[in-house]
């Protein structure tokens, strides 16, 4: 018969008295680099953002097929001479567009302030304040300054990068502080890059003469300023703080401007608005839509009732609940998270939906 040898087992005898060995089951060392198992909260969490994801796709093909509809309808009524010819005149008659010669600037700088989720919906809110103006009827020159870390990060991942094609936007990684000072912002983009024919060249610097002039020219808007604002001027810039912030920082955007040493001044709400039972909460994209409404009407109190949500005209509605929860929140330039009802909107969304219209226009 072989000798066959069987495993030994290794008991560890404690030296203590009274103690009594007990051999115990064979030790196995866990590998660092395995992957940990998830928590029920991170499964469920990814599960819902697998199904939100799934829903999104679901609806965009809904929209497309009824727009492709609504196009075949159209082409059908007119090749049968039943199109109304004022319907037809009014779908080729393109809307004037008229520049205001002014510029609005949203300043990115706080990105390291917000959490993961106020990085998502400031870039919802960028997105709609383009939108905003691509329909306006006299719209600004948009500049975004400061553009870095995960803002830059969730902007690349949208759609390709599709806000390189945001037409009348510049783009900058540098501060807003290029507007005056002696070095022009370099662009953000390499030049061997796709779709570098997108981005709107860099301002050229100012004379050493010209750079109190133009840091003069230059009003940071937050509710914090002791100015008020009274009329928009061509000539001027208007810096919008890009920020969610849930009222953590207070005096952010007047204490930064002070340090840049410039203008600040607060929107005219509470002189047109006095009224509002809820908080002056503004979102980024709302700010800039009311400076739009503003220059096609002349009116604060128009632009206000045009762009303020309908709840935060009613006592004990939405924005007065959460008035007494949290508190007051960024106001004016100064932004909150959450007062987009469609925060989760992609940016591929909004483009997609404009060409479509392009093309309706050109038709």
């Amino acid at each position: 018969m072989d000798n066959v040898e069987s495993p030994v087992e290794t008991v560890v005898v404690d030296d203590k008295p009274g103690s009594s060995a007990v051999p115990g089951p064979p030790q196995t060392q866990s590998d660092p680099d395995a992957p940990q198992p998830l928590s029920k909260k991170a499964i469920k969490k990814a599960a819902k953002a697998e199904r939100i994801t799934a829903q999104k796709l679901e609806r965009r093909a809904r929209e497309k097929e009824a727009k492709k509809e609504k196009k075949r309808v159209i082409a059908a009524k007119r090749a049968a001479g039943e199109l109304d010819e004022d319907e037809e005149k009014r779908r080729q008659k393109k809307r004037p567009w008229i520049h205001f010669g002014g510029k609005v600037v949203v300043d990115l700088g706080f990105d390291d302030l917000m959490n993961e989720k106020e990085v998502i919906s400031l870039c919802s809110q960028l997105a709609y304040t383009y939108s905003a103006n691509r329909n306006a009827a006299y719209p600004f020159t948009l500049l975004y300054t400061s553009l870095n870390g995960r803002t830059f990060t969730r902007l690349e991942s949208q759609n390709d990068a599709g806000y390189k094609r945001w037409t009348n936007t510049e783009w900058w990684q540098e501060g807003y502080e290029q507007l005056w000072q002696g070095q022009a912002a370099p662009p953000i983009f390499a030049p061997d890059e796709a779709n570098i024919s997108a981005l709107v060249e860099p301002i050229q610097p100012p004379t050493s003469e010209g750079w109190s002039a133009v840091q003069q020219s230059v009003i940071y808007l937050t509710a914090d300023s002791e100015e008020e604002l009274t009329e928009l001027k061509p000539e001027e810039s208007y810096i919008i703080g890009g920020i969610c912030d849930h009222n953590r920082y207070k005096n952010l955007c007047l204490n930064k401007a002070k340090e840049s040493g410039i203008r600040t001044a607060r929107l005219p709400i509470g002189r047109y608005l006095a009224s509002l039972p809820t908080r002056k909460v503004l979102t980024v994209n709302q700010v800039f839509e009311i400076l739009l409404k503003w220059v096609e009407t002349r009116d604060w109190e128009e632009a206000f009732h045009s762009v303020i949500p309908k709840r935060k005209f009613q006592s004990g509605g939405k924005g007065a609940k959460a008035s007494s929860e949290t508190g007051d929140a960024s106001k004016d330039g100064e932004t909150k998270d959450g007062e987009i009802e469609e925060e989760g909107e992609e940016l591929v969304v909004l483009e997609e939906q404009e060409q479509e219209e392009d093309g309706d226009e050109d038709r």
